[in-house]
């Protein structure tokens, strides 16, 4: 039987191929690589879709991260309180904008940062809150703008997984001061290679990041700042201006997903298994479909056996990563991040995947789980 990837990025292009090669080759004629047409396009399709005035394209996700807190001031002597549990990327940005990372647990429902405990986390140190919209689950950033208005800190969202996600119909990376949006090709709005932007209410902030990812350079030969080289390339930006056509309809195929595990694991008594939970109010965008389990090892190796393709996100909070821990940091306990991290497993949910296979898939589950 065919493995069953955890994502089928074969399959997609396929679905759009002549859209993509139309659009490859029309740069391909221009002639025109870095920062060009397609780029702005980009931009202006971008912000219009999350809701937003500006959008910068950069080169990663990271990118996007680190120049958002350069450009809200955040540096040396700043602290930044985020999750305990996200992709290292999260903490490696706010480490190389000079400031130091403070972690807080997660609610067990959706993973994601638990804003009640964020006022108790604030010092005379804090400059911004950085939340993740994890799985693409929305966090609660109702409750993290009080803290953040309150406590007069930046807030720079971490959209790399949530592109579309909504709370009380508003679109992640609008709430904030930034929200930093990742183009790897596994996202749901994924490029051929690296690729990221910044999307922001405030020009001024918007201005500034331009600033930074060329060199600090506005004006030919002449530097402002010190900047960085982080350009998002034309490529990217018109292979990623066709798949944005078809987000939404990716976004419910996803949904739908989501919603037939549900189903399959209710038919087949998945007893012990928790599945994701969508806080109200809110639409997420699964990017992953991640479950809970404390027999996630059993699970993961006998869907393995099965050649299905699953992903432990994450094996470890981030405050145990070594290039962390040996830097020590500001963190009260985390232990449901601890956990959460002995348990959690990603299982397919392309847009791609066959009601068929999934529950194919949730059979398996079921029965490793029990």
């Amino acid at each position: 039987m065919p493995r069953i990837p955890l994502v089928d990025l074969q399959a997609q292009y396929q679905s759009i191929k002549p859209e993509i090669d139309a659009a490859v080759a029309r740069v391909l004629a221009s002639g025109h690589f870095i920062l060009g047409p397609e780029v702005e396009a980009l931009e202006r399709e971008v912000a219009a879709y999350c809701g937003t005035r500006h959008a910068v394209g950069v080169a990663s996700g990271t990118d996007a991260l680190v120049l958002s807190l350069r450009a809200c001031g955040i540096g040396p002597g700043a602290e930044v309180i985020t999750t305990a549990f996200s992709f290292f990327a999260t903490a490696e940005a706010i480490l190389l904008a000079g400031a130091a990372p403070v972690f807080v647990d997660i609610e067990p429902a959706t993973c994601n940062l638990d804003a009640d405990q964020l006022a108790d986390a604030v010092t005379s140190r804090t400059k911004a809150i950085l939340p993740v919209h994890l799985y693409g689950h929305p966090c609660a950033m109702d409750r993290v703008m009080d803290v953040a208005q309150a406590r007069r800190l930046r807030v720079i969202e971490d959209c790399a997984q949530a592109i579309g996600a909504t709370c009380g119909g508003q679109r992640v990376g609008a709430f904030g001061d930034a929200g930093c949006l990742s183009f790897y090709p596994t996202k749901n709005l994924g490029g051929y290679g690296d690729g990221g932007m910044v999307v922001t209410n405030d020009p001024k902030l918007a201005e500034h990041i331009r600033l930074l990812r060329a060199h600090g350079s506005a004006q030919r030969y002449h530097h402002a700042a010190l900047g960085v080289n982080s350009r998002l390339d034309e490529l990217q930006a018109a292979v990623l201006r066709v798949k944005l056509r078809h987000l939404d309809r990716w976004t419910e195929a996803r949904r739908r997903n989501a919603e037939a595990y549900r189903a399959a694991f209710a038919r087949h008594s998945a007893a012990g298994l928790e599945g994701p939970v969508e806080r109200p109010g809110c639409q997420a965008v699964y990017h992953l479909y991640t479950i809970r389990s404390p027999k996630r090892d059993r699970i993961h190796d006998t869907l393995d056996s099965e050649s299905i393709e699953t992903q432990v996100a994450y094996p470890g909070t981030l405050p145990s990563q070594p290039a962390l821990a040996a830097i020590g940091g500001r963190h009260a306990p985390v232990p449901r991040a601890e956990e959460a991290a002995r348990q959690v497993l990603s299982l397919p949910v392309y847009p791609e995947l066959t009601l068929d296979v999934i529950d194919r898939i949730a059979a398996a589950t079921a029965r490793a789980a029990r």
